[in-house]
This record gives structure tokens, C-alpha cells and sequence, in this order.
């Protein structure tokens, strides 16, 4: 299935939400068409969107790459409840400006929850010229790309320059990559 919006969406002062749920022996791949834009609006206020995800059979959630705008100030929240045989696996590829643009503000935070147990809480906040390139946030790259895990399978933690894939503790797998494009960061994503 795709996901198909209008160009214009989210802009400021927007608050979408999609909920989905996929029923036991169920599998969906849900992706987009375009690229998100998060853009201001004339208001100034924030935009939010929130994705739900309830899940008894497997679900593989692969939007196209989201654009932070200059001045975009946007929260975006991923929410999963698995039961417990569920799987998902989804990804997210963030890119901070458009071409020669410095970065708005985005907060981004992924819950996901395993028969009601946690299994991940995590929040990403980009948006800040010092932190974004400094060492101990994204190092100057423009782009990063994460991919999400949670199945049987068992992985071991690996990583190499600007990737990382980290073994969650209650199953599943972290996947993180850094880079200057979209191209190069998707190629490490799908790579691991």
C-alpha cells in the first residue's frame, strides 16, 4: 500500500495522524510515493504528526525520505504495539534542508511496546546548527537514516564508518547511518 499526501502537508501549525492496524497471520508493506516536506506555515506555529501502528501480524512501514525546511518546526511520533509474534520493521531517512538550506527543527520519537512490555523509546531532535555538527550529534552530515527491527532473528551488534547496528535488549536490532545523501544513506540501510 501506499501513502499519498498533498505537497503542501504537514505545514505549520498542522497535526496529522494515521493508524493502522494489521490483524493476526495479516502482512502489510506500507510506503510512500514522494518525499515528506516539513514546512512552515505563515502562523509559526509547529506542525505534528503521529503514526500508530497495532500490530498481531507483520507490518514493514518504508516512507520516502523526510526534508526539514528551514524554519520548520515539526514533531513527529511513531507509536507500536506488537503482540506477541508480531514484526515490524520500519525506516526513517531524515535530511537536514533542502539543497544549500540549513535545517528547521524536528523532534522525532519512536515507542514501540511487545505485549505491553517496552521494547524501544527512542527521540531524535535535529535542528540545532552547533549539536547537528558537532562530534556528539550528526558530525556535520546532512542525512540519517535508521532502521528498525523487531523479529526472531538474531543479530549480532556491528557497525563501520558513519553505520552502527545495535542489538536491541528485549529482540530486534537499532540500525543507524550517517551520510551527506540520501543515496548513500539508503545503500547502507538496505546493505545491512
Amino acid at each position: 500500500m501506499h501513502l499519498v499526501s498533498s505537497v503542501t502537508a504537514p505545514l505549520g501549525g498542522d497535526s496529522l495522524s494515521l493508524t493502522v492496524e494489521v490483524g493476526p497471520g495479516a502482512s502489510l508493506e506500507l510506503r510512500g510515493v514522494a518525499a515528506t516536506l516539513l514546512l512552515p506555515g505563515s502562523s509559526g506555529a509547529a506542525s505534528s504528526s503521529l503514526v500508530r501502528f497495532v500490530v498481531q501480524g507483520s507490518v514493514r512501514y518504508l516512507p520516502e525520505p523526510t526534508v526539514v525546511t528551514r524554519r520548520a518546526n515539526h514533531t513527529a511520533v511513531v507509536e507500536a504495539e506488537l503482540d506477541g509474534h508480531a514484526e515490524l520493521l520500519m525506516r526513517e531517512v531524515l535530511v537536514l534542508g533542502r539543497v544549500g538550506e540549513a535545517s528547521g527543527i524536528l523532534s522525532s520519537s519512536v515507542r514501540a511496546t511487545r505485549c505491553g512490555a517496552p521494547l524501544l523509546h527512542q527521540q531524535l531532535v535535529v535542528g540545532d546548527p552547533l549539536v547537528d555538527s558537532s562530534a556528539a550529534g550528526l558530525a556535520g552530515k546532512r542525512v540519517v537514516g535508521s532502521e528498525l527491527v523487531f523479529d526472531s532473528a538474531v543479530r549480532a551488534a556491528d557497525g563501520g564508518e558513519w553505520w552502527s547496528v545495535v542489538p536491541l535488549a528485549a529482540g530486534g536490532t537499532l540500525a543507524t547511518a550517517l551520510g551527506d545523501d540520501v543515496v548513500t544513506v539508503t545503500r547502507v540501510l538496505d546493505a545491512i
